[in-house]
């Protein structure tokens, strides 16, 4: 194809796919119509004849709904999987004009560059972690990465050298979900977030170790993400499945105000991202348990007005209050012009920032599957020139923002899924977790673009099991609880001799937080003590075949479930009769349960 006509996807263009899309959607509908009219017409038993020429036909029109189902496949392909044309980066002539003095944009323009983005391969490991790796990131000059895990352990790495240089306790009691190095100050604070809804800043000496960790906040759900302000060295923003945002300045004497609660109707959202516009740190968007991107203006929250929203952005076929989708992870552009929201087994949507309440999506970036974690979504480029997210096929897939284009694909992760991204601020590499224990790093080191080997059978997998899945299970239950569950129990072992080792590193439940702190936490512990007594009925309701259970009983986890469930506090003296109940619910958990490793 020639680089002139390539596909060029515009708004109109846009509109044009979704119509075909219908299309698509409505031929579907017509086969199950015709395969349900076809079962109900087909006798019950053996007539004169009749049933041989009904079984004389069924073949053959199975055959022709297979190459119809091939057909729709191929078409809701075509876009993402067409040739690209040539790059608009040259490296010989980029290199002559920076030479004569005219390339002053050249470390912009190579750190956006399509072939280079074509040439990641993986460099190396960090390997130090016990757990499954949830949180990366670069400190803002890139020469170190933190890291966080289910093991409870922050480790900052000298990541040129493949080393650690600091391993520190979080003093969290429960998965740490995000751990960030605060702008501006010097590499010595650190930010975290984690399940047990805990809000921690850790001080770090010049030295190499942590002097202590400190609770600044409580939320009573899960808190997920932070949001850093960036030009700020002691305020951020957290979100929480409390439905609750705090904002946190650590130079008050109570640092932590909440700032909304979010709600639809009357009805609370949990949160499950959130992120500061970089132009205008007074605005930030949310996302979580529905289908809306929120955002807000800190400066005007009225949660008697429209729930003190300022503008929502859905995707127009998910405005139906029967979605049941949810928005895993959101995120800014460089300029704060566009927002990228990743929805729960839907597709990756881009939204302008700058319209108005109620605009539609501008892009879609799909092929993809985000069902099984609480999975992230980055830009990648000085100027976010790519779109890269995750996969629970355990690949990376990289975008071309502006076409939609795959431009990349490499498998990240043995274990099944990919969860974290982080580019690195000045260079053209990634840093990448999921559920293996490692961290790993990518940089375009490739001597020729990779080639996209087999990515057109993932991505009809991951379409298929999507659509087998919305078509079984229309009430869909909250399989990242599930899965958060089996994660947690898993290491339970582990956090509690971590928890032994950490007595001399200096960590501190000493709070920051507001007078009633404390009532928080109890709340927070009793939030907890809650849902442990609940998860064994929550485990037993979700013991039927669903294609989450089935994906990840493939994953490696490191006991049997019947086993780790002894560890949950207020669980051990109902496990004697587990088995029991199990397989009088059908026996697909206990079976999954043995081979969950």
């Amino acid at each position: 194809m020639d680089g002139s006509t390539h596909f060029s996807l515009t708004e109109e263009g846009e509109r044009e796919s979704e119509g075909a899309r219908d299309g698509e959607r409505e031929r579907e509908r017509e086969r199950e119509g015709r395969k349900r009219r076809r079962e109900q017409d087909r006798p019950s038993g053996p007539t004169h004849g009749s049933s041989s020429s009904d079984e004389d036909e069924d073949p053959d029109e199975e055959e022709e709904e297979e190459e119809e189902d091939e057909q729709a496949m191929e078409a809701w392909l075509g876009a993402e999987l067409q040739a690209l044309g040539r790059p608009a980066w040259r490296s010989v002539p980029s290199l002559r004009a920076r030479e004569i003095g005219r390339g002053v944009q050249f470390v912009k323009r190579v750190c956006g560059a399509r072939g280079l983005v074509q040439r990641l391969e993986l460099q190396a490991r960090l390997e130090r972690h016990t757990g499954c790796v949830n949180t990366l990131h670069f400190n803002p000059s890139g020469t170190r990465l933190a890291s966080g895990s289910d093991d409870l352990r922050v480790i900052i790495w000298d990541w040129a050298r493949r080393r650690a240089t600091l391993d520190f306790h979080s003093g969290h009691k429960s998965n740490v979900f995000q751990a960030k190095f605060l702008p501006h100050s010097g590499d010595s604070t650190l930010a975290m977030c984690a399940r047990d809804g805990q809000i921690r800043v850790a001080e770090l000496s010049a030295t190499e170790r942590c002097k202590n960790t400190k609770r600044v906040a409580q939320h009573k759900g899960a808190a997920h993400k932070l949001a850093l302000e960036p030009d700020s060295p002691c305020s951020f923003l957290s979100a929480g499945e409390d439905a609750v945002v705090f904002g946190i300045d650590l130079r008050l004497d109570r640092p932590a105000t909440k700032l909304v609660v979010v709600k639809e109707g009357e009805r609370k959202v949990g949160l499950y991202t959130i992120f500061v516009n970089p132009a205008n740190t007074h605005h930030f968007a949310v996302g979580g348990r529905d289908q809306y991107v929120r955002v807000y203006d800190q400066r005007k929250i009225n949660e008697n007005e429209n729930n003190g929203v300022l503008k929502k952005f859905c995707p127009s076929h998910l405005l139906s209050s029967e979605s049941k989708t949810n928005i895993t992870c959101l995120v800014y552009s460089h300029d704060g012009t566009e927002l990228l929201a990743s929805y729960n087994d839907e597709d990756i949507y881009l939204f302008n920032s700058q319209h108005s309440d109620g605009a539609d999506y501008c892009r879609k970036y799909k092929g993809h599957r985000n069902n099984a974690t609480v999975k992230g979504v980055n830009f990648f480029g000085p100027c976010s020139e790519f779109v890269v997210s995750g996969s629970d096929c355990g690949h990376i897939y990289m975008w071309d923002k502006d076409s939609a284009h795959i431009v990349q694909h490499l498998e990240g992760d043995k274990g099944g899924v990919v969860n974290c991204l982080e580019p690195h601020p000045h260079l053209p590499g990634l840093a990448t977790s999921g559920l293996d224990h490692d961290v790993k790093l990518w940089a375009p080191t490739g001597e020729s673009p990779t080639a996209l080997k087999g990515l057109k059978e993932v991505m009809k997998k991951n379409k298929r099991e999507r659509d087998e899945d919305s078509m079984r299970h229309g009430d869909q239950y909250d399989t990242q609880l599930l899965w958060f569950l089996m994660r947690h129990m898993r290491h339970r072992r582990i956090q509690r001799s971590r928890r032994g080792e950490a007595g001399g590193e200096g960590d501190t439940d000493e709070s920051w937080s507001s007078a009633d702190s404390s009532d928080e936490e109890d709340a927070g512990a009793d939030h907890h003590r809650t849902r442990n007594s609940s998860i064994l009925d929550f485990l037993l309701k979700s013991c039927k075949p669903h294609p989450s259970l089935e994906m990840a009983s493939k994953m490696r986890f490191g006991g049997v479930v019947w086993e780790t469930l002894a560890d949950v506090p207020s669980m051990a003296e109902q496990q004697s009769g587990l088995m029991d109940r199990v397989e009088r619910q059908g026996g697909l958990c206990a079976e999954r349960a043995v081979v969950w490793r």
